[in-house]
């Protein structure tokens, strides 16, 4: 909540720049595959570990500490639903006080964590992985093609929709205000990220997720708010934008409602 409160005072006090004019790029690259690749060979080297890391989670020291058990309801609250609150109301206290930044941020905070949404979703119902408490934390390699669309939540483990938005959130968050301000990262980022990882040990500490469903959803998060910014600002004036951060309502001669666009 802090870093989030140092966001929006920030983009009350810069000023505002000059029409982003970037071209458009691809929006994936070599690079790209790098990264994805270096997330891949993350989880599959922490797969061996899944078993062991959920035991250790799962010890009664742990799980009987109060103070814990209310700092992983904060954070898994603060990923899911806390994020898309968060990027709804910026959007619409942006809209409603006229302050472009935020509803920028809110806008591509959101539809981040919906595009990530998606991926998740269909890899959750396609992989069918049970969560650990459905095997007693013994069988992390317990997946089944489309067991989660038969089955239920109970086979929705891989990966994780709670750290997903968090990461979703965080990269976002970063990757926006990194254009107002620069070396801002040296500031957000830490706290962004930090947080969203939080989002991802609360899961493991709840037992609804092994240790691979979070670096696998950390990654899909992280792709997904960085490769929606760049979208939107190497792309100025696409149709989102322009419908949902200049249209403006308006009042027709016989009281109907319709939406001026701004091209």
């Amino acid at each position: 909540m802090i870093c989030r409160s140092v966001v929006i005072a920030i983009l009350l006090t810069t000023p505002v720049a000059a029409q982003d004019t970037a071209r458009a790029r691809p929006l994936f690259g070599p690079r790209d595959a790098l990264y994805a690749g270096g997330f891949v060979a993350g989880a599959v080297a922490l797969a061996p570990f899944d078993h062991r890391l959920a035991v250790w989670f799962q010890r009664p020291s742990l799980q009987n500490n109060r103070d814990a058990d209310r700092i992983a309801s904060l954070f898994r609250l603060s990923g899911d639903p806390g994020s898309i609150i968060v990027g709804v109301s910026m959007y619409g206290a942006g809209r409603v006080l006229h302050q472009h930044r935020i509803a920028d941020l809110g806008l591509h905070l959101t539809e981040a964590i919906v595009v990530g949404t998606a991926v998740t979703s269909a890899i959750k119902l396609t992989a069918g992985r049970s969560r650990p408490f459905v095997s007693g934390d013994r069988d992390p390699g317990d997946f089944q093609l489309f067991r989660g669309l038969r089955n239920g939540n109970g086979y929705q483990s891989f990966p994780s929709g709670h750290t997903l938005a968090a990461f979703a959130s965080a990269s976002a968050v970063t990757a926006e205000t990194s254009r107002w301000w620069p070396g801002s990262a040296r500031v957000i980022a830490p706290a962004m990220y930090g947080g969203a990882t939080m989002v991802g040990l609360s899961r493991m500490y709840n037992d609804k997720h092994w240790a691979s469903d979070v670096v696998v959803a950390a990654a899909i998060g992280t792709f997904s708010g960085i490769k929606v910014v760049s979208y939107h600002h190497s792309r100025p004036g696409n149709r989102l934008d322009r419908w949902l951060l200049s249209a403006t309502p308006i009042a027709g001669p016989s009281g109907q409602i319709g939406l001026n666009v701004t091209y």
